[in-house]
């Protein structure tokens, strides 16, 4: 056989193997930071490739983020406001829920996050918060589910556990590092 075309053959064969190594450099880099998330994204779309640009893309957007800690004076505002919804919970708990959502809301804004729709704050905040932001989900779902009344009080226990899951991790994170962000 000519040297040539085995050269050749040799220089697709190597490139084959280094796109091999960088894509799964990618998905576990991806699978790492994202955690559950990862696999959630994955479950929806059915697509390794399109899940990963898809991460990939929430990765980029986030990074336009001005994503900063709490001052301290807002750190407490914020918990006293928390506390006293979780009070609230007693008398009012469709109005504790509603007010847990707006606080997370809050929150996410005071630390920079955009806040648009739902869908698009819950895949911002998953590239700094992947861990919990399904009980973000749930939360919210179930919240959507009491607005057609199809909630009892122990679910809107359950939406207010979910909400203090990304409250309490939004109120204790420092800004994200973002040279760590990069996968």
């Amino acid at each position: 056989m000519n040297p040539l075309i085995i050269g050749i053959i040799a220089v697709i064969a190597l490139a084959a193997v280094g796109l091999i190594i960088i894509g799964q450099r990618r998905t576990r880099n991806l699978s790492e930071k994202f955690g559950p998330e990862y696999e959630r994204t994955f479950q929806a779309m059915r697509d390794r490739g399109k899940t990963e640009s898809e991460l990939q893309k929430r990765v980029e957007r986030a990074d336009q983020f001005k994503i900063r800690p709490l001052a301290a004076a807002d750190r407490e505002r914020f918990e006293k406001v928390w506390n006293d919804d979780q009070a609230r919970f007693v008398d009012d708990p469709r109005g504790a829920v509603k007010e847990a959502d707006r606080l997370v809301a809050d929150l996410m804004q005071v630390r920079g996050y955009p806040v648009g729709d739902f869908a698009q704050r819950a895949a911002d905040v998953s590239v700094d918060h992947p861990h919990v932001v399904d009980e973000y989900r749930s939360a919210h779902d179930i919240a959507e589910r009491d607005v057609r009344g199809e909630a009892d009080t122990e679910d809107l226990r359950a939406a207010m556990v979910h909400y203090r899951a990304l409250f309490r991790d939004l109120l204790v994170a420092d800004a994200p590092d973002r040279s760590e962000r990069s996968a």
